[in-house]
């Protein structure tokens, strides 16, 4: 961790290309690989459904265990991040998801769910640390202008590994006779093959005091103590770096775009969750067979796809807003996630314990919709339309929006709550985060999303 005073000012260097190595479009991409490698193949294996396996129970089990896990120790994940730094930090994450590919292979075998829910631990801990240092280097690298964009690169490369991946099952399991109902030994060394490469590819990112942003500034120099989704975050990532001259209002035109997409697309779920149950299951549906009955579902699976990244990203957006050093911003990328976590552990045993789907639904929309207004706070009171380089006010003049009346006296009221540098989240911000990260757990992980996928072969 860092001590006060410790943070050293960095004077500003030639930039000769934005593609050197130690630029930040370089890092993010080669974080973007990351997890690529490994969680966007953990969601492929856990996207075909009780991770390859007829008995979904193993995979439900292992996934409880692993976001439960995941919530405790996601608040921790920016304190190792501090001391360890972002190599041995992302390292330790990635090597976990390893393991856990490597559980069902063992369960395919053995049928014991012993090292599936064990190897769950263990990656609920890995996670959390690959997570808080993915959040430090892609809100903290980039310049505040920038960040938008470099948010969505990430998206776009990391859920490339979700579409490589699914293809994977795919094409090594095409040929194989109906009546099999796993996947085969290969498609779980394969993924444990992509997951490995992550692991080494963490060993290349650099330390923030390596990094020379795009203006000529190093990232804060801190001294430790001894599918789908891709469209939708290339969309967002424009609109919250390049749609208007105020940061302010960038981030609350995202706010309302997602909250109207978000109401499309649950308002489709809807419509096509009446016509099943868990008492009354969907047919399963063969796109080389179904045809037309196939599109429908595929349409909604891949609009809930666009909404998951546009979520993503505007929640990162904002984390990336409240604060500018990777310390901090560890940190609260470790507390979200973690909150995130902990309301996945919930869903995977909401799923379990068959509570009825169109409960789930409705359950999801509300949280959904009740966090739009909450964000949209945050963004009004927290983030700021200055980089530091010229006064608040000037921005907030340009934006159009009227300023809160603490602005009178300059940005004394939000010194005062927000204190990001030094003492963390104030209350309130910390309830809006905690809300959103959880609503949007609950929106990515429940039956509702995961029967869709499961139905569509």
């Amino acid at each position: 961790m860092r001590f006060q005073g410790e943070e050293e000012a960095a004077a500003k260097v030639p930039v000769t290309s934005p593609f050197r190595y130690n630029s930040p479009l370089v890092q993010v991409s080669l974080i973007g690989l990351v997890c690529f490698c490994c969680p966007g193949m953990f969601n492929a294996l856990t996207g075909m459904g009780g991770g390859g396996q007829v008995n979904p129970d193993a995979a439900n089990n292992a996934n409880t265990a692993l976001y439960t896990t995941f919530s405790i120790f996601g608040v921790l994940g920016g304190g190792v991040y501090n001391i360890f730094g972002p190599k041995v930090t992302l390292a330790m994450g990635c090597s976990t998801y390893v393991l856990y590919a490597g559980s069902f292979l063992y369960y395919n075998h053995q049928q014991d769910q012993t090292f599936a829910i064990f190897a769950g631990v263990l990656l609920g801990m890995g996670a959390s640390f690959l997570w808080a240092g993915q959040g430090a280097i892609m809100t903290s690298y980039p310049t505040a202008t920038r960040k938008g964009t470099y948010i969505s690169l990430f998206w776009i490369i990391f859920n490339l590994g979700g579409v490589i991946g699914g293809l994977i099952p795919f094409i090594l399991n095409y040929h194989r006779q109906e009546k099999a109902e796993t996947v085969n030994d290969m498609t779980y060394i394969v993924f444990m093959c992509f997951m490995s490469a992550g692991s080494l590819i963490s060993l290349t990112i650099l330390s923030p005091d390596r990094v020379v942003k795009d203006d000529g500034t190093h990232c804060t120099n801190i001294k430790y103590s001894n599918g789908a989704q891709m469209i939708g975050s290339v969309g967002i990532g424009y609109i919250l770096d390049f749609s208007f001259k105020s940061r302010r209002t960038r981030g609350l035109v995202g706010v309302g775009i997602v909250a109207v997409l978000g109401t499309v697309i649950w308002a489709g779920g809807l419509a096509n969750q009446l016509n099943y149950s868990f008492d009354k299951p969907p047919n399963r549906l063969d796109f080389k067979r179904c045809g037309s009955d196939f599109a429908g579902p595929f349409v909604l699976y891949f609009s809930y796809g666009l909404l998951d990244a546009m979520f993503q990203c505007l929640v990162y957006w904002v984390i990336g807003a409240l604060a500018d050093t990777s310390e901090t911003l560890s940190r609260y990328a470790g507390f979200y996630k973690g909150v995130q976590s902990a309301g996945a552990a919930v869903a995977w045993q909401v799923g379990k314990k068959k509570i009825p789907l169109l409960n789930q639904l409705i359950v999801n929309w509300v949280l959904t919709t009740l966090s739009y207004p909450l964000l949209a706070v945050l963004i009004y009171k927290a983030v700021k339309d200055t980089d530091g380089s010229k006064p608040a006010e000037d921005d907030d003049t340009a934006s159009g929006l009227p300023p809160p009346a603490s602005m009178k006296d300059g940005y004394k009221e939000l010194e005062n709550s927000i204190t990001t540098e030094k003492n963390g989240l104030s209350t309130w911000q910390s309830l809006a985060l905690n809300f959103y990260s959880l609503s949007t757990s609950c929106s990515s992980y429940t039956g509702n999303k995961s029967s869709i996928g499961r139905n569509l072969n």
